[in-house]
């Protein structure tokens, strides 16, 4: 027997159904093929993740290359180099997972290289800068390095912070709030050692 209210069912569903489709797969730039539930995490991103990992790659690269240079000189502050040391540890690892999320993303691996967009990244160091950095020597090095390093870290904060508000990723959003709470940990740590060499 026909029952007209039973299709008037249907067809609102299917309606709202289609609408939600719609919307989902617009707006925030959101490129997941599933975000259904059971769907890999991983396999949940916007463009705002992929551009937080492309970015985020050159920029860590740049602190970890920094910090080898602080590491290289002799006669440096056994603060300086234990922070030298901490950021590689930190940022060493956070490297890898980025690079890792980037393929699994099918996304290029970072932003061309590291001559590619550099002067518009929050915190990068010049070439000039880095020549600086590395002609430098003892209390002179350690004062450009804590200098350089508390602007590169600014610029990694700022970067961190877009993510946690525009990302879709929660692996990335929880890598970004971690690199805002130890980089700003680690800034308050250089200034008071800027404030006492």
């Amino acid at each position: 027997m026909f029952n007209p209210r039973k299709y008037l069912l249907a067809a609102a569903a299917l309606a709202t159904a289609v609408t939600l489709s719609a919307c989902s797969a617009g707006g925030s730039g959101e490129t997941t093929s599933s975000s259904a539930p059971g769907a890999s995490v991983e396999a949940q991103f916007n463009d705002a993740d992929v551009t937080f990992a492309q970015m985020m790659i050159p920029h860590h690269e740049q602190a970890v290359e920094m910090s080898d240079m602080i590491l290289s000189k002799d006669g440096v502050n056994d603060q300086v180099t234990n922070l030298a040391n901490q950021i590689k540890d930190a940022q060493g690892p956070e490297i890898t997972q980025l690079n890792e999320w980037l393929d699994a993303w099918g996304a290029d691996a970072g932003m061309g290289g590291m001559d590619h967009g550099m002067d518009s990244m929050d915190g990068m160091m010049s070439d000039e800068d880095m020549k600086a950095l590395e002609d430098a020597s003892g209390a002179e090095a350690e004062t450009l390095f804590l200098e350089q390093m508390i602007m590169h870290h600014e610029g990694a904060i700022e970067m961190a912070e877009t993510e946690i508000n525009d990302g879709l990723n929660p692996d990335a959003i929880a890598m970004a709030e971690t690199i805002v709470s130890t980089q700003s940990e680690e800034i308050a740590v250089m200034e008071n050692l800027l404030g006492s060499l």
